[in-house]
Formats: C-alpha cells, structure tokens, sequence
C-alpha cells in the first residue's frame, strides 16, 4: 500500500469516526472500534471501482525528463530581447500565447501579412543568434535575387 493509499484510508477512517463520534464514546472499548472501521474502510476502497481502474505503482512508466539547459534558455532569451517591439511582439502572441495570425493581426492593429513576415523576420534573427560560430550580422545564405 502506498503513503497517499495509506492517507487516504487514514482520512476515511477519521472522517467515518468523527461522523459517528456518539457510538465511539458509548463503545466500551473505543479502540476496537476505530481498528474495526479501519478495517471496514480497508475492505470498501479494495472493492470500489477506483481501485481496480487505478492502480499506482512506485515505479515510474515514462522516460526521465530531459533536464533543461539553463544556458540556452538565458541565451534565447537574450536573443528574443534584442528584438525590435513589434518583431518581439509578434513572436510572444504567436508563439507564447497561442494565436494565430489573424488574432495577432488584431492585437497589434496591423495586416495579418505583417504578422507573417515580422513574425519570419524575427524567427531568422532569433535563429542567426542562437547559431554557434554565426556572425550576428552575416546572413546564413546568399539573398534569394542572388541564387536565380
């Protein structure tokens, strides 16, 4: 039995003796009578439904969880601070807040082709900085007009 099963089977038992605290003061041996609802209470919650659907184990099913790289959060962060206003803002509705273009679009009292490319804007310098060995300022690929 688990320490939260045993918490539970504790409160339902506290909970079972003070709702009928008059039979346990007439007991004659009031300690029998609480190991007996004990008992009682031990017996419903195995036979309940509850029971047989969840089942918890001390062991843990799942893989570990990937531990974070503070230095890449704080250096995202950095990046998404060095950002215009309005490219910043873009990418913060986007893409912290979940909306779409169109909602963006509205907030920010623009066009939602606007939001698009300050959004695209935004997405390629956050990227270029957070790119080892990148200068700031070079662009990753030659501009499209040069590769026709």
């Amino acid at each position: 039995m688990t320490g939260s099963a045993r918490m539970d089977l504790a409160q339902a038992t506290l909970t079972q003796l003070y709702v009928h605290w008059g039979r346990v003061q007439a007991a004659t041996h009031p300690d029998a009578y609480a190991r007996a609802v004990l008992v009682r209470e031990s017996i419903h919650e195995r036979r309940s439904v509850w029971v047989k659907r969840v089942s918890l184990s001390g062991t843990v099913t799942g893989p570990p969880a990937a531990a974070v790289d503070q230095d890449a959060v704080l250096d995202l962060r950095a990046a998404v601070a060095a950002l215009p206003p309005r490219q910043r803002a873009t990418l913060v509705l986007r893409f912290y807040c979940d909306l779409n273009v169109d909602q963006a679009a509205e907030i920010l009292g623009c066009s939602p082709g606007t939001v698009k490319s300050q959004t695209a804007k935004a997405l390629d310098t956050v990227r270029r900085a957070l790119t080892p060995g990148q200068n700031p300022g070079a662009r990753p690929h030659p501009p499209r007009s040069a590769q026709r």
